[in-house]
This record gives structure tokens, C-alpha cells and sequence, in this order.
């Protein structure tokens, strides 16, 4: 069996594209241009690469992205005094702290990420991180849907693929991918109909007992723990839709490194009917859906 490629880059750009569209009748209806502000705090080169792919990102879809960039030394406190001022500011729609903190910032003692995150005012929570809009997920009525398990659900209904009434397996247990997975996936509705809910889901992680066997139960399986290619070929069934989202950095044997996900892609694709790449599967599906989460906020405060 060779499985299909989820392209996930190309599912972005359509919803890219949605969005600004719906950004563009939204301010030409006399709606102010939808603002995301990241908060970027310290030279995490990962963390640059992602701000700057947002912002290009919003910059093609209409969006005003702004970025403060505070340097490692930040405080605790000057933090949340910069998240406060953007929660009072109202041409800022969108905010997003972006994760990880440095573990040097903050005089050496690190931050609080918990603290930092619940002081973003829920109405401007566009990764859906606030325990307010972590608890309206729960009781099936989202403010904001989390961004990389939003994203995932536009990629299955996109791709015709039903997870109604099927066992779905999510291998991570995280407040940004695993648990909302699993959320949103078990409810009755969701965003993109009851063929991508009404699942069946299994909560598994690294300490899982007999991983193997339940991910073989699996007719759609979610990998998302954050170890470099810890599922193999073996803890796959036949047919089984794989969605990968880990992305790792691994020595490529020749001085430099390269990225994989949390599944081994090459004997996955021999057993799996459908498999996301890595990279080019999951990860441009985030952005895209922060896009979609802030003119959602936009539109939501000019309401009011």
C-alpha cells in the first residue's frame, strides 16, 4: 500500500486565501483592519522563523502583524505589563505570546508560562490558550478553536476524510494539540460538521502501557508527543489515516540537521491509506487558522 500525501501547505494557502477574502468584504464594510500582535521575547531561532512566517502571512491576508520583540532580560513583570497594555489597546485584535519562554529570561529565574498566557485577555486569545476559551471548547461552544488541531480538522474535511464513528488515537496529551484534539474531535458537531467529529478518542502519551497495540486500534492516528519518529511502521494498521505533527530537528549525519515528524514517515506511508508530510503537512495549517481565529476577534470586538 502507498499512502496518500495530505498536502497541508496546499490547504493553508486556500484558507490563506478565505481569509482574505472575508478580511477584505470586512473592512470594506467599515470594519478595521484586523491587528495580531505577536510577542516574541528573547533569539529562539525557531520562534523568529515562526513570527516571521506570520507575519508574511498576514501581511497577504490583509492582516496589520505586528511584532514586539523584548529582549531575553525582560522581566516577569514588564511581560505582563506589555500583554496588559495590548489587552487595552483596541486596534489590537489578536494576541500571541509565542512559546516557549527562554528558560534564561526573566533575571535568569525563568517565566511563568501559565501566568503569562491567562493574562491575555480572552477576547484577543487567538490561540485559544485561556482557560475561559479552553472551557467553552469543553462545553462545545468555542470562541476561538486552538489553531494546530483547527488546523487538522480543516485537513480532514478538505480531504473528505470521516472520522465519524471511528477510533481515533491521539498519541500527546499537551494543552495546545492533544487534549483540544481530542475535544474537539469527540463532539458531537464541530466547525467543519459532524463527518470530522462524533469520533471515538483514545488519549495515549510515552507512558502509555501497550502504545503499540492501541495505536494499532487506531483508524486515524494523531501524532502528536514531540519525540522524533517515535512511531514506527509496526504500531500502524492497514489503512489507517496518519496525521503527524511533531516536527523535530535531527542530525542529518552530515554536520547539519533536518526535520522529521513524530512518526517514521518511510514505513508509515506503507501501511497508511493517507499520511501528512513533515514538513509541508501539519505546521502551515496553524498559521492559517491564527489567521482565521483573528479576524474572528476582529469582527467579534467591532460588534460590540
Amino acid at each position: 500500500m502507498t499512502a496518500t500525501l495530505l498536502d497541508g501547505k496546499k490547504i493553508a494557502a486556500e484558507i490563506r486565501e478565505e481569509v482574505g477574502v472575508k478580511v477584505k468584504e470586512f473592512v470594506q464594510s467599515g470594519g478595521p483592519t484586523p491587528c495580531l500582535t505577536a510577542v516574541l521575547v528573547g533569539e529562539d531561532p525557531a520562534s523568529q522563523v515562526y513570527v516571521r512566517n506570520k507575519s508574511r502571512a498576514c501581511e497577504k491576508a490583509g492582516i496589520d502583524g505586528r511584532t514586539l520583540r523584548l529582549p531575553v532580560e525582560t522581566t516577569e513583570q514588564e511581560l505582563l505589563d506589555v500583554v496588559r497594555n495590548l489587552n487595552a489597546d483596541p486596534a489590537v485584535h489578536g494576541i500571541l505570546v509565542q512559546l516557549p519562554l527562554p528558560k534564561d529570561g526573566n533575571g535568569g529565574k525563568g517565566f511563568d508560562e501559565r501566568l503569562v498566557l491567562d493574562a491575555v485577555d480572552p477576547r484577543k486569545d487567538v490561540d485559544a490558550f485561556s482557560p475561559v476559551n479552553v472551557g467553552l471548547l469543553m462545553q462545545g461552544r468555542p470562541r476561538f478553536l486552538p489553531c494546530t488541531p483547527h488546523g487538522i480538522v480543516q485537513l480532514l474535511h478538505r480531504e473528505n476524510l470521516s472520522v465519524a464513528g471511528k477510533h481515533v488515537v491521539v498519541v500527546g496529551r499537551s494543552d495546545i494539540v492533544g487534549k483540544p484534539m481530542a475535544m474537539m474531535l469527540a463532539q458531537r458537531d464541530g466547525s467543519c460538521g459532524p463527518k470530522v467529529a462524533n469520533a471515538t478518542v483514545t488519549i495515549a502519551h510515552s507512558r502509555t502501557a501497550n502504545l503499540a497495540e492501541i495505536c494499532r486500534s487506531a483508524d486515524v492516528l494523531v501524532a502528536a508527543v514531540g519525540v522524533p519518529e517515535m512511531i514506527g511502521g509496526d504500531m500502524i494498521s492497514d489503512g489507517a489515516v496518519v496525521i503527524d505533527v511533531g516536527i523535530n530537528r535531527v542530525a542529518d549525519g552530515a554536520g547539519g540537521y533536518k526535520l522529521v515528524g513524530d512518526v517514521n514517515f518511510d514505513e508509515a506511508a506503507k501501511k497508511a491509506s493517507a499520511i501528512t508530510p513533515v514538513p509541508g503537512g501539519v505546521g502551515p495549517l496553524t498559521i492559517a487558522m491564527l489567521l482565521h481565529n483573528t479576524l474572528l476577534a476582529a469582527q467579534a470586538i467591532f460588534k460590540k
